[in-house]
This record gives C-alpha cells, structure tokens and sequence, in this order.
C-alpha cells in the first residue's frame, strides 16, 4: 500500500437500501472523517458524496455506490484515507506514525522499551511500551511529556507501580 494512505477504519454494513455503509472509525472521534471529500478501499479512491456521524460510528454514501447489493461486497473491508487530506491539530500524531517509536524514561533518560501498540479506550488512549518488560502508560500529560516524530522517541515520566 502505498505510504501516503492510513488506515481509518474498517467497513462493518451497509446501512439502507441506496447503498450507505457503516464505518468503525479508528480515530479519538467518529468526527474526524466526516472532513474527508475522498476516501480508498482497496486502493481504489471513492469520492465521499455524504457522511454523518450515528451514535460512535460513520454513515458514508460514496460515488458509485447506490444500492445496497454494491455496498455489499466493501462488508469487512479497511477505509483508507490519505495522508495529505487529513487535517492534524497541534500535537495530535497519527498512531501509526508512533508505533515502533523508542521510549525513553524523562529524568533518567533510560530507554524502556518501543511503543507497540496503542489502545484505544473509552476514557483515554493508553500506551503499550515493550522492553525488558510490558508497561502501560495513560496518554495524558502527566505521563506523556514530549512527543518527538522526527526524532524518533516518545518521553515518559512513570510513577511508582507502572
């Protein structure tokens, strides 16, 4: 798959009878794509006609897509969008660009680990760190002092029992 698109969620239904899929977002709010004019599956591009947000999920109409035996076959498939469309606030990183960051300890500047995974739960996204063993970590401020892309860490300040 070409670098440039990111996975944004998966396909679950359709929804209705003209074609509307249903989409598990996999992003901190159903909202974020609803900005999106463009979305892929399957590499392919889809312009986005319509999208609105029901309860935690995303009802999309797509070009091309109007009944619901053509939605049928896109049942299970990722939604892909492109990185360059996506409009990023301050601070905010996609969650595939910190996988496999190293971690590094804020006042001893040890290394524990790489980030491997990150859990996304109701209440807050929780780093998973692997190094010489598991540690997981609130992505709150508390516990999450700089983010560094570019340069290849995430800095953590850990308390007693983590």
């Amino acid at each position: 798959m070409n670098n440039n698109l990111i996975q944004a969620g998966v396909i679950t239904t359709t929804h209705g009878v003209r074609g509307e899929i249903r989409v598990n977002p996999w992003a901190n709010s159903p909202a974020f794509l609803l900005s999106f004019d463009r979305v892929f599956i399957d590499g392919r591009p889809y312009e986005v006609v319509a999208s609105r947000v029901h309860k935690n999920i995303v009802i999309m109409a797509l070009a091309g897509i109007n009944s619901v035996e053509e939605a049928e076959p896109l049942k299970g498939k990722v939604l892909w969008i492109a990185r360059n469309d996506a409009e990023l606030e301050e601070g905010e990183h996609f969650i595939v660009d910190l996988i496999g960051l190293d971690a590094v300890e804020e006042e001893t500047g040890q290394r524990l680990g790489k980030i491997t995974d990150i859990l996304t739960l109701s209440a807050q996204n929780v780093y998973v760190i692997r190094g010489t063993r598991e540690i997981l970590v609130p992505a709150v401020p508390e516990f999450v002092r700089a983010i560094d892309v570019e340069g290849g860490k995430i800095v953590f300040r850990l308390i007693e029992g983590m």
